[in-house]
């Protein structure tokens, strides 16, 4: 194929701005799919995106175009997530790109993540073309978000197109202008093979789908191809492109976007960013590839049902297939049993993990409370990362403990300034830079503040105090030196692992009264006292008891000498120290699942 009748482009957009309504449209606009099958969201195809109305995972479709050149054009689409959690997908899409829709919503302007994903785009040398969406709704407001695109993102207000992906306005405008503007991909001129791979699955019939990016020869079928990382050869059994379900073509070549199938049976075989060449005439060179994301957010996965650890282990190696960004290692807990370490780009991809293992491979799983990886600086000069309580320090062998900051970037109204700065400081937050919009009553808040205030309900409560106006996006900034205690809860003097956790010190007791009083309303009371103390090193922070319960062992007496009373009141005082000594406090699951619950 003509590389110049090619044009590879993403759309990119904060959360909720129209992204995948205008993909819907531009399905619509090139017939590629026909009118009776078309419905909402074509192209999130899980559940949970119809659900909750957000993108999870990158969809690339070909589009067929006829312009008004009345050339026939190639369009490969990639629609690309919204949220911060799954800026590694947007990262991904762009590199297979030459091109990006900008959306921005006409109510609401120019957001955090729009910002972000405007630089991510600029990284990759790709051209951007501006559209402002929802421009038939009441509360549209073009100028200002014209004004915004020029200030903010230093992009001519002359460039953009108005749209409204709902009512269908302006969809062939922006067709025309992926054909004009837009480059077409680089021919290389070499014929050696070489391909990118920007995503991956597991089909349970054929095996590993690769997704990717041609940058170089032509891929066919009965090829023998080799994976340049791993060194691993394969045979192609089908290539295809998206259309949008996956459609069988006879090769794929320069410039084009597709996938390819093989015997890949192993999930482990296919390493997102490795480059495909031929095993007969090798690359000598790999493509750059991606940069390896590190999880922020780590937590413990467990079976509910210890019998379901192989499947669920299973399971876990074909989601990280298709999540990259996602990393995990096996554990064991002494109150939950084996399980795995798990670690996470945000709060909302651990949620989103989580109800992907419960509803695509049917396993209860219950989870530990969110933790962040801190960086331990020992007496010895060695340093260990440490995201799991179990596996700290003792407090003797500890020189100094950072923890990870991020750099927040909040765009609100300027009459939030206040309640923002209040809840910034609340989360041990130091306000590094503030930039006023003139004329569109917009202000940028730049922050610096510890991850482990950010990832549990920092967002929820920057929604409500700003009566949801306020949107933002953090990065990763450094690690500094913090005042990080390891808090235990004790049971009867013996700790739980699986409530231990790593808290800043002013924060440890308040958090510990907290728990203890929790676990006092869940734990069933036993036939012997049961103390809940929460514990920071060898002092106590905070306690509770639960009493024992009580049996009316004299109910046989009528009557007679007060002594034979008070002899069965100490036999069976005398067996509840027993039984205190050799029973076991049992602590059911709901206990687990409501301390997770404790933060929010």
């Amino acid at each position: 194929m003509d590389t110049n009748l090619i044009r590879n482009f993403s759309i990119i957009a904060h959360i909720d701005h129209g992204k995948t309504t205008l993909s819907d449209r531009l399905l619509e606009e090139t017939k590629t799919i026909e009118k009776r099958l078309m419905s909402d969201q074509v192209l999130d195809a899980m559940d949970l995106e119809r659900e909750r109305g957000i993108t999870i995972k990158a969809h690339p479709v070909r589009l067929d175009y006829t312009a008004k050149d009345g050339r026939e054009y190639v369009l490969n689409l990639i629609d690309t997530p919204g949220h911060v959690d799954f800026s590694y997908e947007v990262s991904r899409s762009l590199s297979a790109c030459e091109g990006a829709l900008l959306v921005v919503d006409a109510a609401q302007g120019v957001e955090a993540q729009t910002v972000a994903n405007v630089h991510l785009a600029m990284d990759h040398g790709l051209k951007i073309i501006p559209l402002i969406n929802k421009i038939d709704l009441p509360n549209a407001n073009v100028e200002m978000a014209k004004q915004q695109i020029e200030e903010i993102l230093s992009i001519s207000r002359d460039e953009v197109i108005l749209i409204s992906a709902k009512k269908n306005l302006g969809t062939e405008e922006v067709l025309e202008a992926i054909v004009q503007r837009i480059p077409p991909p680089k021919s290389s001129g070499s014929d050696e093979i070489k391909a990118l791979i920007f995503d991956s699955k597991y089909d349970q019939f054929k095996g590993v789908v690769t997704y990717v990016r041609m940058m170089s020869g032509t891929l066919r079928k009965d090829m023998k191809i080799v994976m340049m990382m791993s060194g691993k050869q394969f045979e192609v059994l089908e290539t295809g492109v998206f259309k949008p379900k996956a459609f069988p073509v006879p090769s794929l070549s320069d410039g084009e976007v597709g996938y390819i199938t093989g015997n890949i049976k192993l999930a482990a075989d296919v390493k997102i960013g490795d480059t495909i060449t031929a095993a007969t005439r090798p690359a000598t060179t790999p493509l750059p590839g991606f940069k390896e994301m590190s999880p922020m957010v780590f937590c413990g996965l467990y079976p509910v049902d210890a019998n379901d650890y192989e499947p669920m282990k299973d399971a876990i190696e074909k989601l990280r297939l298709n999540d990259s960004a996602f990393i995990y290692e096996a554990e064991t807990s002494i109150a939950l049993g084996f399980g795995f370490r798990c670690g996470f780009l945000g709060l909302l991809h651990m949620e989103i993990t989580q109800e992907r293992l419960q509803r695509e491979f049917n396993i209860n799983i219950i989870s530990t409370t969110p933790s962040v990886s801190y960086r331990v600086l020992k007496t010895d000069g060695s340093v260990v990362m440490v995201d799991n309580p179990v596996h700290f320090p003792n407090t003797t062998e500890i020189a100094e403990i950072e923890e990870p900051y991020f750099r927040l970037t909040i765009v609100a109204p300027t009459d939030a300034i206040g309640t923002i700065m209040q809840l910034a400081q609340e989360r041990r937050g130091l306000c590094a830079s503030t930039e006023s919009l003139p004329g569109i009553n917009r202000v940028i808040l730049v922050f610096e503040i510890p991850l482990n205030e950010v990832i549990v309900d920092f967002y929820d409560k920057l929604k409500s105090c700003t009566r949801g106006y306020a949107s933002m996006d953090y990065e990763f900034l450094c690690y500094l030196p913090s005042d990080i205690i390891k808090m235990d809860l004790l049971i009867n003097g013996d700790p739980i692992d699986a409530f231990s956790c790593l808290i800043h010190k002013d924060k440890a007791h308040r958090h510990g009264r907290l728990l203890a009083e929790k676990l006092k309303e869940v734990i069933p009371r036993h036939m012997f006292q049961v103390v809940i103390q929460a514990a920071i090193g060898g002092k106590i922070v905070a306690r509770e008891t639960i009493r024992a319960m009580n049996k009316d062992v004299t109910a046989k007496c009528y009557g007679g000498d007060i002594t034979r009373k008070r002899k069965l009141w100490e036999k069976q005082k005398e067996g509840k120290k027993k039984m205190k000594q050799f029973g076991t406090v049992t602590i059911p699951q709901k206990a687990f699942i409501d301390v997770l619950k404790l933060d929010s």
